[in-house]
């Protein structure tokens, strides 16, 4: 898997959610144009590899902002960060026009909830290949699945946004997966889909799990570190190549003692 001029061959890493935004479900993660380096270099010293930037929430109630105003958010963020740090950046953004601008500034990677399916004119698809980029294809949904129709309803949707990712020429190692945790799903199949998260190699490509610190744990946000831990340790076993997470040092750790005690048994 390419990012950027990385490389990542294995292994469980991190990526850190950063937000340019005053109303991400979790306070923790939200940040300003003036205190995003701090941010990011931290983050850094704490164990990312890859840097995911956001300038809108999508958390359950959100209210949509339009791509001009999410631009306004992102558009000096992607500048200082391509400027002052070797990390691949990533952009979390479903409008493909932001995507472009994002791309053209110096972001890496598009990290799109809708899977390129949210404008379906093929336009998010083209402008990543046209700029060599990866993408985070997302599953999602606007209802919940039934119970029965879980899997089903997740491989329709990932089936489609693969092949669309195909047609438009995306490279293919450029490309990673996301099971879409906390969308579309109630809170048993948010846990069902975590547990068979390897269902979703079937695609051949890498996978990344974004559970950090999401109502599927129930109880306050401030309260729900541990249970993410868990996840990451469930990715590690798992072999998902990434989790995106809040907070960067405690889950690079127990990626780190995970991994240790895998090696252990082998």
């Amino acid at each position: 898997m390419r990012i950027g001029n990385r490389r990542f061959d294995g292994g469980t890493h991190v990526m850190a959610i950063i937000n340019l935004t005053p109303d991400s479900f979790f306070a923790g993660s939200r940040t300003n144009t003036d205190e995003v380096l701090k941010r990011v270099e931290k983050a850094v010293e704490d164990g990312a590899e890859v840097i995911d930037i956001g300038g809108q929430s999508t958390r359950p109630g959100h209210v949509a902002v339009s791509a001009d105003e999410e631009w306004n958010r992102l558009e000096s963020p992607v500048r200082l960060i391509k400027s002052n740090f070797d990390i691949p950046l990533s952009v979390d953004t479903y409008y493909p026009s932001v995507a472009r601008r994002a791309l053209a500034s110096g972001a890496d990677m598009i990290n799109d909830i809708w899977g390129l399916q949210y404008e379906d004119n093929g336009d998010m698809a083209r402008a990543i290949a046209e700029y060599g980029a990866s993408v985070c294809i997302m599953q999602n949904q606007n209802n919940i699945s039934t119970d029965e129709n879980l899997w089903d309803d997740i491989f329709k949707f990932l089936d489609r946004s693969v092949d669309i990712a195909k047609q438009a020429n995306i490279e293919q190692d450029r490309i990673l997966i996301d099971g879409g945790i906390g969308f579309g799903k109630n809170k048993e199949q948010n846990f069902a889909v975590v547990n068979g998260y390897d269902k979703l190699g079937r695609y051949g490509y890498p996978l990344l799990l974004g559970t950090s610190r999401k109502s599927m744990f129930g109880g306050n946000v401030e309260d729900r570190l541990e249970p993410t831990l868990e996840t990451t340790r469930i990715a590690v076993r798992k072999k998902v190549m990434f989790v995106r997470v809040h907070d960067v040092k405690e889950n690079a750790r127990a990626i780190y003692e995970e991994s240790k005690k895998i090696r252990a048994f082998i």
